[in-house]
């Protein structure tokens, strides 16, 4: 559903969304004639998503160095959907690259829509913008792995002060005890908040916490490292309950002529500027971008860097720009009919998405938010309060338009029965398997009646592997995407284990009367818990694997390794093993998935690239 509101408050919205405009438009071309004639380029940045923009910020900080970014989609700012929080549930199609994965074994041979940012700030200007950093594990795990301690936690904690700007949510309303203010930061970046607007189930899971105890025990802040348990959701909404994107966060320095974004500007590959030898071996250096604004009637255009090109195409873009510029496995890349310069099998490999399913009950209530996204008049009337309820433009944020879709979440690992049974691939001993988090109303598309009550289950260490290819030398041809869902018997074992949480989350007494209908394929509560053990695991991995979708959260398919590994596809410093002159920075370089929502890695991959580069060519 897209969003129809009357003439009057378009207006006021549109005059509204004018002034954001300003912010960052100085920098911002449509056609590259009209960027200023022999302009040349230190860095060139291929992807202009939640990494290209925060790393093209960074660089262009320094007054020696001149920055391109070059991003496929469209604009983003002062488009109306993306702005407002909560109508990040609201699927505008025009602003995704619409990519299906093949039909998916594990997923009843389904396949499934694969969500990717189609505009400027790429998934940043898209996302639930959940503030969620992971555990220390995670981190640290990177470093383990990478050989590289710069990863680990306490080190990464500089990446996450530059990123992070904890600021009172619209209202400012009373956030004591809903986070420990020693865990974050006040002076970064990007705008993060607590919630804004108290939901009607929000006192019914904080007194099923302290009814139930044990693992659902309330965690005071689940960004300190240590998840587990239930707490309040931090999100990337400024106080007058705004989205804050890359862009919004980084692009708003009107007088910074060192960085210009190109849009509409679709990459194709990246070609070798000249061919050395290091020992006895050939060795390409990648600073010259190939790129076209019009796919339907292609004419290339090459533009070169002076010190470095990095791509930031994402999990998907990424590794299809470098096979598509022969750099992969050379079997694969010569079948495709692609030149095969750099052999380099891991790229494309490793692809890991977090499984995910939004699980609604229909509920005896009709104080949900269903009626915001299947009701105009309901939603033209939120969103007058979300623009200060006068209409005069004090945008303030109010009401539920200026959240997320949940208040709280809650992160739990799998029983050490099953972890013995199927091993443990968590990044550590108290890094969570599972996700959940409770919304009031029904995710996305409601139904046309009928309130409910939904809750999301997601693995969030899946053992699960898939695989990005090129579908032949076009390099405009939208790849193959092979996540292989549910592949790994531990993903499928796991999920399980998240209904057995949520059923009992559920059976508290807090409850009793409020849940009338579980969703279809679901047994009721009472017969959850009576059933036939094996009837009901059948029960269970039916819907499972007839329900599971993406959580959007696809990593890995560009991994950094140790930089004498014999697998990986980048360095610690993410350098593309190999080659000179090209970088990869964006969540295609995670090794593992975070136990979180990718975004805010996603920002520390970007922040401390940014010094990294800088201190390299600084010395």
């Amino acid at each position: 559903m897209i969003f129809q509101c009357t003439q009057s408050l378009y207006a006021t919205v549109s005059l509204y969304l004018s002034t954001l405009v300003a912010l960052s438009s100085a920098a911002i071309y449509d056609q590259y004639s009209d960027i200023p004639l022999g302009k040349e380029y230190d860095f060139i940045i291929a992807g202009g998503g939640t990494a290209g923009i925060a790393l093209a910020s960074r660089l262009s900080e320094n007054s020696a160095f001149n920055v391109l970014v070059l991003e496929a989609g469209t604009s983003s700012v002062g488009v109306f959907n993306i702005t407002v929080p909560y109508f990040a549930t609201r699927t505008v199609l025009q602003y995704d690259w619409n990519l299906t994965t093949t039909v998916q074994p594990g997923l009843g041979d389904r396949w499934l829509f694969f969500p990717r940012g189609f505009i400027l700030g790429g998934s940043s200007s898209i996302n639930g913008m959940f503030y969620t950093r992971g555990s220390s594990d995670d981190f640290n795990r990177f470093a383990d792995t990478t050989g590289d301690d710069g990863w680990s936690w306490d080190s990464i904690q500089q990446y996450l002060a530059l990123n992070e700007k904890l600021v009172p949510p619209a209202g400012y309303p009373n956030t004591t005890g809903e986070y420990n203010p020693n865990v974050h930061y006040y002076h970064g970046a990007v705008d993060v908040s607590l919630p804004s607007f108290s939901q009607s189930i929000d006192s019914k899971v904080l007194d099923a916490v302290d009814e139930l105890g044990g693992i659902y025990s309330y965690n005071e802040d689940v960004n300190s490292g240590s998840p587990l348990g239930l707490g309040w959701l931090p999100r990337t909404i400024d106080s007058e309950g705004r989205r804050s994107s890359s862009v919004t966060a980084y692009l708003s320095d009107e007088s910074n002529d060192k960085l210009d974004v190109l849009v509409n500007a679709r990459v194709a590959r990246v070609v070798p500027t000249s061919n050395t030898t290091l020992n006895s071996t050939a060795r390409y250096s990648f600073r010259t971008v190939e790129f076209t604004q019009d796919i339907t009637n292609v004419t290339l255009t090459q533009i070169t860097a002076s010190k470095e090109v990095i791509i930031c195409g994402g999990v998907v873009g990424s590794p299809q720009i470098l096979l598509n510029s022969g750099i992969g496995n050379s079997t694969t890349l010569l079948a495709a009919g692609i030149t095969a310069l750099v052999d380099l099998p891991s790229v494309g490999q490793n692809l890991s998405d977090q499984a995910f399913i939004a699980n609604a009950f229909l509920a005896s209530t009709t104080n949900t938010y269903d009626d915001i996204n299947r009701n105009d008049t309901v939603s033209n009337e939120v969103l007058a309060e979300w623009m200060g309820g006068d209409g005069q433009g004090d945008f303030q944020g109010a009401g539920p338009l200026g959240d997320t879709f949940a208040n709280q979440i809650s992160y739990y690992r799998i029983s050490e029965e099953l972890t013995d049974e199927y091993g443990d691939f968590a990044a550590g001993a108290t890094s969570p398997h599972l996700e959940i988090y409770p919304g009031n109303g029904y995710f996305i598309a409601p139904p046309t009646t009928g309130y409910y009550m939904t809750m999301t289950t997601v693995v969030v260490s899946p053992v699960s592997r898939g695989s990005i290819t090129i579908n032949g030398s076009n390099p405009f041809t939208p790849p193959i995407i092979d996540p292989g869902y549910l592949t790994a018997k531990f993903d499928i074992v796991a999920m399980k284990e998240a209904f057995k949480i949520v059923y009992t989350f559920l059976n508290a007494s807090v409850w009793d009367g409020y849940i009338l209908e579980p969703p279809t394929g679901l047994p009721s509560i009472p017969d959850f818990f009576t059933m036939n053990a094996t009837e009901l695991d059948v029960q269970l991995e039916s819907y499972i694997r007839n329900s599971t979708g993406s959580s959007a959260h696809p990593v890995g398919t560009v991994a950094m390794s140790a930089k004498d590994a014999s697998y990986g596809a980048l360095d610690p410093d993410l350098k593309v093993k190999g080659v000179d002159g090209l970088r990869v920075v964006d969540a295609s370089a995670f090794p593992f998935v975070t136990c979180s929502h990718t975004q805010v890695p996603v920002y520390v991959f970007a922040e401390r690239a940014a010094v990294l580069i800088k201190t390299s060519w600084q010395q």
